[in-house]
């Protein structure tokens, strides 16, 4: 039997003053739970096929390598009671080693690099484990407050059996120096929960003359799930 339990303290709330576009983007009414009926739970399924065999590779571009730091992230989604969760569909976003997307919104004066993407997507096998080889992101300013940087982190998206399951979230690296001042990180509450959105350098995964590495576990609820940018009730 499954029990539900007020997670609310290990989430960041919709709407928090650090961070200021929260109040333009923040529903203003109570949320409304919709029923999963059949075609929204039953399709589309996520399979090998839809996955090319260099989506989890975000290191080779067109022309060539892409340039930065060479890194593993690499790890295991669980449910609470460390069941693997096969089968999922996680997609991957983030800023080049300059710390810039590639994106017409984005700005900032650091060099694209025509090799990297910074997008990529894989699906976890039985035992629930994923593997992405990219390029360590660099850090970023923005204007939510005086002299605002962004830690480097990756975005993760995982989807369940049908695009209405999806959770969102993102990836730190240990002992940045940015936390201190990252509204995203700090919004949540609960320190301990916050510490889970921050990986672990592996150096047994590290590959010698050719990639760092970097372990990270995402638990989707109990009382070490992992953070999310969704609304938990």
């Amino acid at each position: 039997m499954t029990r539900f339990r007020d997670d609310s303290d290990s989430h960041p709330p919709m709407d928090y003053a650090g961070y200021k576009s929260t109040a333009l983007r923040h529903p203003k009414q109570q949320l409304i739970a919709l029923p999963h009926r059949l075609t929204e739970v039953s399709g589309p399924v996520f399979g090998d096929d839809r996955i090319g065999e260099f989506d989890n590779d975000l290191t080779q571009g067109p022309s060539g390598e892409a340039i930065g730091q060479r890194i593993i992230v690499h790890g295991h989604v669980k449910e609470d009671d460390g069941r693997p969760v096969p089968d999922t569909l996680i997609e991957i976003w983030q800023a080049n080693a300059g710390g810039r997307y590639r994106h017409a919104v984005d700005q900032w004066p650091s060099p694209l690099d025509p090799n990297f993407t910074g997008a990529g997507r894989t699906i976890t096998d039985k035992d629930g484990y994923f593997r992405f080889l990219t390029i360590k992101p660099g850090a970023y300013p923005w204007r939510n407050h005086p002299n605002a940087w962004r830690p480097a982190h990756i975005h993760f998206s995982l989807f369940g059996r049908a695009f209405t399951q999806r959770l969102v979230t993102q990836m730190y690296f240990p002992e940045d120096p940015l936390f201190f001042q990252d509204p995203m990180y700090n919004a949540i509450r609960d320190e301990r929960a916050a510490k889970r959105m921050v990986s672990a350098f592996d150096y047994d995964a590290t590959e010698d003359h050719w990639a760092l590495a970097f372990r990270w576990d995402i638990v989707l609820r109990g009382e070490e799930a992992t953070p999310t940018e969704e609304p938990h009730a």
